[in-house]
């Protein structure tokens, strides 16, 4: 399924946050905004909820560490007990690096799978990027009709270089 949206670009991140901030206090609905790199309040001006990849990332960091302190009391402990220089079996300082390590695996692999499945970018992925978006351009995408002349005008005040109308896939 595919919607139209109106497409802006502009050449500074000031004007395409300005314009975000306009045309969202004018009632127009952001459909996103492309950007060759993050810019800091763009998610205010666009209205979006705080992410809730910090918890996805948080919870894999806690199962690693889980899993590699309970494999290393198991292994120590339990199934084979070796008694090494006269130190305790479950000799907790030993086990941290181990249990570091696994923490920051578990908890980039699985923050980056869980955004590559959230954003829909998976390898493979039959989406398109839209043209000069992350070349030389920002650019604002309303879900707005472009005979709306009011939308151009405020576009165009706040430092649209080019205006078009597109069909995306939703």
């Amino acid at each position: 399924m595919s919607q139209s949206v109106l497409l802006s670009y502009f050449d500074s991140e000031e004007h395409v946050l300005d314009a975000t901030r306009a045309a969202r206090e004018a009632g127009y609905a952001v459909h996103d905004v492309y950007t060759p790199y993050a810019i800091h309040g763009m998610d205010e001006a666009m209205g979006l909820k705080s992410s809730r990849l910090t918890w996805v990332c948080f919870a894999a960091g806690l199962l690693g560490a889980t899993s590699a302190l309970s494999l290393e009391y198991y292994t120590s402990v339990v199934s084979w007990p070796l008694n090494v220089g006269g130190k305790p079996f479950n000799s907790f300082p030993a086990f941290i690096p181990v249990a570091f390590e696994l923490t920051v695996l578990f908890a980039g692999l699985f923050t980056v799978a869980a955004f590559l499945v959230r954003s829909k970018s998976f390898p493979g992925s039959k989406r398109e990027a839209l043209p000069r978006a992350t070349d030389d351009r920002f650019v604002l995408a309303l879900r707005a009709d472009e005979s709306d002349a009011t939308v151009k005008e405020l576009l165009q005040r706040h430092g649209a270089l080019e205006v078009e109308q597109m069909e995306v896939a939703s």
